[in-house]
């Protein structure tokens, strides 16, 4: 009767012979250990402890040994890939918490900074021009007056030599409010501040009256039923059209740039007498033949229509108490939307009232 040989000496698989198994080990230690990322330790994992790696292979042979030879083979297949295994958690711990640090440092975000979640918005140019306007005149020793917006009828026409069947009183499109017999209305013009600082103010008066003013128009791309005008009002000893032209000359420098000039055409005006249009010359073109008959801005006109001036009116002297024998003066009048229109080349003076932040953004912070 036959029986195991215990004699008999297995010889083993050559992958499982402690050298080899050894060097398996040794290569999947120095591969992680080179791994530099979390990327890269993911490869190394695959080729060292995946199910095609050495070690793994190694595993499967054990089952091709003798019996007598597979407890140790297994112990040190089994040791080799325990160590790997420990080691690649150790550097895959390792790197996780280089990747965190390194993320923190470079997307870190400073909480403790207060977030402007609200955009930048911008002044109204309407603003910003009326100020400016201002500037110029007080930098020149004129005083800036305002007045009320709804305003005595007798201030807003009769002080001002629109009396009751004056025909140039129908050209005014009024608001009038109720009752009729409160005789008041949505100032047409600011000349009624103008009629105020004369009652109100012994002469000299130099004062630049700027405002919102209300006439029944509809509203369009030229017209606004709510617009704003800036009124010059200068009454002194021996004034004249001579200082009025030099004021206005200043006046558009200090707008529009060095060199524009104005020129007068007639005009009726029942509060100054004689009365002018004031033209402006145009900024782009400055009436160069050549270059004239194609300018957009001027139309090839080679002047701008600006506003209304003259030498005050005596009547208008007497109406608020002043001295025509001895003082006389001279006033002026230009629409700031149709100067803003004319200054930055707008097309639509709807831009300007609709409240479309699209429209005063690009004015920025001017001050």
């Amino acid at each position: 009767m036959s029986r195991p040989s215990s004699d008999y000496d297995p010889v083993e698989v050559s992958p499982l012979h402690a050298d080899e198994v050894e060097a398996m080990r040794d290569a999947a230690l120095e591969a992680i250990d080179a791994a530099a990322s979390l990327d890269d330790l993911k490869q190394v994992r695959i080729e060292h402890a995946g199910d095609r790696s050495p070690l793994a292979l190694a595993n499967r042979e054990i089952g091709a040994l003798p019996p007598q030879a597979r407890k140790n083979a297994g112990m040190r297949v089994g040791q080799a890939r325990k160590a790997v295994g420990a080691r690649l958690a150790e550097r895959a711990a390792a790197l996780q918490e280089q990747q965190d640090a390194r993320i923190l440092l470079e997307e870190s975000v400073d909480v403790t900074l207060p977030v402007d979640r609200e955009p930048r918005g911008a002044r109204h140019p309407l603003t910003t021009i009326q100020e400016r306007v201002c500037d110029v005149f007080v930098a020149m020793g004129w005083e800036v007056a305002e007045g009320p917006e709804v305003e005595a009828e007798w201030l807003n026409f009769d002080a001002l030599n629109l009396g009751p069947d004056h025909p140039a009183r129908t050209m005014q499109d009024t608001f009038w409010l109720t009752p009729a017999k409160a005789a008041l209305v949505l100032r047409t013009h600011t000349s009624p501040v103008q009629a105020r600082t004369m009652l109100e103010r012994t002469p000299p008066i130099y004062v630049i009256c700027p405002g919102r003013t209300f006439r029944t128009d509809a509203l369009d791309a030229t017209h606004t039923p709510v617009f704003h005008q800036v009124e010059g009002l200068a009454i002194d000893e021996g004034l004249s059209m001579a200082h009025l032209k030099g004021t206005l000359d200043h006046f558009a420098t200090e707008m529009f740039g060095y060199g524009i000039t104005t020129r007068f055409r007639p005009s009726y005006f029942p509060f100054t007498e004689p009365s002018a249009e004031v033209d402006l010359i145009c900024f782009v073109c400055r009436d160069v033949p050549g270059e004239v008959e194609t300018c957009r801005t001027c139309r090839g006109e080679g002047w701008i229509e600006w506003g209304g001036c003259g030498v005050v009116n005596p009547r208008v002297l007497i109406a608020c108490g002043v001295d025509p024998e001895r003082y006389t003066g001279f006033a002026f009048g230009m629409g700031l939307d149709r100067t803003l229109m004319v200054r930055y080349d707008l097309e639509d003076m709807r831009d300007m009232v609709e409240g479309d932040v699209r429209f005063t953004v690009p004015f920025g912070l001017e001050l």
